[in-house]
Parts: C-alpha cells; structure tokens; sequence
C-alpha cells in the first residue's frame, strides 16, 4: 500500500528531491509545534511513522536538520530535537535583524509584477483571516511571505542561510502565541508581516526596512514573557520541572 502525508498526498512516483523536501516540511512542522519535545530522544523509525516516509528522505531530512541545528544527532543516544536557548536566539535575533533588512530592500528593488501580485493576495488573506486565525493557519501564511520575498530577492544563497532561523522563530513564536497569555491575540504579528509585505509591494525599500525592524522588536519582547511565564522543561523536556516544595 503506498503510503500517505498528513495532507493525504500520495509518496509514490516522487523524485527522491521532492521526497527530501517533504520529509523535511513534515519533521521541520513537528519541531515547530513542538510535538516533537525539545530535548526529546527519537530514533530514525519514530521519524518514519510520525510523518510516513520511507527510511532515506527521512534520513536526509535528519542530516539537514542537524546542520540546521534543528536536531541533534547523538551517537548511540539517538536523534534529539534541540532545545530552545533562549539566550543564544537573542543572539540570532541581531543576525537575523541584519538579514531581514538586506532581503526586504533586496525584494522591493527586484520584485516582479507576478512577486508583488502574490504578496498582495498574501495581505488580502491575512485581512480577510485575521479575527479567526490561527497560530498554526498564521505560521503557513508566514511560510508563503518568506518564500515569496526571497524568490522576489532572487539570490539563492539567501535561502539557506535564512531558512533555519525562520524556523528558529517560528517555534519561539508559536510556543509564545499558544502558551502566554500575552501571546493570545495575533494581531501584532499580523500587522507586522502586513507592513513589510506592504513597502515591498510599493518598492519603499527604506519602508520595509523600517517595518521588518519593528517586526524583529515585536519578535524580541517576546524573551521576556517567555522566560518569565513559562517552565525549563517546556524548552527542554530533559530538564526537571520543580515541584513548589523544591523551589524554596
């Protein structure tokens, strides 16, 4: 029987590419909604079952993962999801804050007209969604801007190098958007990601450089909230959670 994604599209007649990248998006998605427990051990066949691939794209989507530094890989332990450091993403926050503002610009100066007809259906959506929106229908939205605004830069190179730190992000964000109560309402986030997707529409590049600073401040609260709302295991479920007895 050929086996099926969570999306229910069928794995057979896919070139080996194709099955990569899908093995990748499917665990990459896991890691981001931390149902794959930061800090949590699993073996190459946990991978398979959770996301029906077959051993090799799992395993190359595991290596690359790895380099992204989005699992572990731990000789005779397993494969681990790595933990959220907090202290080392404010550190990638100034690295990232520095290449968001080069894409932006980049994609206002070199985005065609079928880049900035996609970016406006994207600002249509996120109007169109925003009082019922999800954090999960929100971060495959922002997956979409990502794309789109580095295929408007149209420098590959970008897309490596950017790639990880997205998904960084975006599992800081969604553990902040789903788990705090500050994080609750997404309105903030959404009318970030409008202003950039807007100045890159308008071809302002100093517009978009402004409002992805802004975007990256939002992201940069969000350390506070969660180092104060949330426990040491939920950034790494290896570490004990203490009972109130234990803490005084």
């Amino acid at each position: 029987m050929t086996k099926e994604n969570s999306h229910g599209a069928s794995h057979h007649g896919r070139s080996g590419k194709n099955l990569l990248e899908l093995a990748y998006q499917s665990i990459e998605e896991l890691i981001v909604t931390c149902e794959l427990k930061p800090g949590a051990f699993m073996r190459i066949q946990d991978l398979q079952e959770l996301t029906g691939f077959n051993r090799m794209p799992v395993y190359q989507a595991v290596t690359r993962l790895s380099t992204d530094t989005l699992l572990i890989i731990q000789p005779r332990q397993g494969i681990q999801v790595s933990p959220i450091d907090l202290h080392r993403a404010q550190t990638l926050l100034k690295l990232r804050r520095d290449i968001e503002r080069f894409v932006v610009a980049l994609a206002s100066q070199r985005s065609s007209n079928n880049d900035r007809q996609h970016m406006t259906y994207l600002v249509e959506v996120l109007n169109t969604r925003r009082s019922v929106i999800s954090i999960s229908e929100f971060n495959t939205i922002d997956r979409e801007i990502d794309a789109i605004i580095l295929q408007a830069c149209g420098e590959p190179f970008l897309e490596s190098t950017l790639r990880p730190l997205h998904t960084i992000f975006r599992r800081i964000g969604w553990l902040y958007h789903s788990l705090t109560p500050e994080g609750a309402p997404l309105n903030s986030t959404i009318d970030g990601h409008l202003d950039v997707l807007n100045a890159v529409v308008n071809a302002d590049a100093a517009a978009a450089e402004k409002a992805s600073d802004h975007l990256m401040d939002f992201v940069e609260k969000m350390f506070s909230v969660l180092t104060t709302s949330l426990t040491p295991s939920t950034f790494d479920i290896q570490k004990k959670t203490l009972i109130p007895s234990e803490k005084l």
